[in-house]
């Protein structure tokens, strides 16, 4: 684990680095380095294999996910000494409080069968930061949010109506499932806490 606040301070910066980095680059890719407008990012432009609109702002999320994901790898394997996952799907059982790891491959295969189903109540963070070489439990527990427009504010999503998790917010799940505190890391906020 970090040995100190400075450490730790410096592992939060250079993450926030990578969240303005992705903004930047996602941004450029549409908009030649400037945001997108809140019609921008209302804009449907794509339907998903279910058929469910996708907006611009969904999108450039997704882009930026992928390219902050990949600055932040490089960040943890210079500064965090423990063990790390990127976005790891776990299931959560809450009344038993147990949780455990879908692999990569098997995920991958229900998606692809058109099983998604099977993946109903389970939970995808970001950046799980592990104390140990426990899994199962987070130090800490890390979401890039790329609000869209940008003046919107970072926030954890809430789980609608057709989730098993109904009502609750994404990172009090998360830290219930995982045991950690959980922070998300937005471009223009930085660390933004609970």
């Amino acid at each position: 684990m970090l040995q100190s606040h400075e450490a730790a301070g410096e592992l939060e910066q250079r993450l926030v680095e990578c969240a303005v980095r992705a903004e930047r680059r996602g941004n450029a890719l549409f908009f030649h380095d400037r945001p997108p407008t809140r019609a921008e990012c209302s804009e449907v432009v794509e339907q998903d294999a279910c058929g469910k609109p996708v907006t611009r702002a969904m999108q450039l999320g997704r882009r930026k996910h992928v390219l902050a994901l990949e600055c932040a790898r490089e960040v943890l394997e210079a500064l965090w000494p423990a063990p790390f996952s990127i976005e790891q799907r776990y299931r959560y059982y809450p009344h038993a409080k147990v949780v455990e790891t879908i692999s990569r491959e098997k995920e991958a295969r229900l998606i692809a069968e058109d099983c998604t189903g099977e993946l109903r109540g389970t939970i995808k963070p970001d950046l799980v930061l592990h104390a140990d070489r426990n899994l199962l439990k987070a130090a800490l527990i890390l979401d890039f949010k790329f609000p869209c427009p940008e003046t919107n504010q970072a926030e954890w999503t809430k789980y609608g109506r057709n989730s098993v998790y109904f009502g609750q917010k994404q990172g009090d799940l998360y830290r219930e499932a995982l045991d950690g505190r959980a922070l998300m890391i937005s471009p223009r906020e930085g660390v933004v806490s609970p």
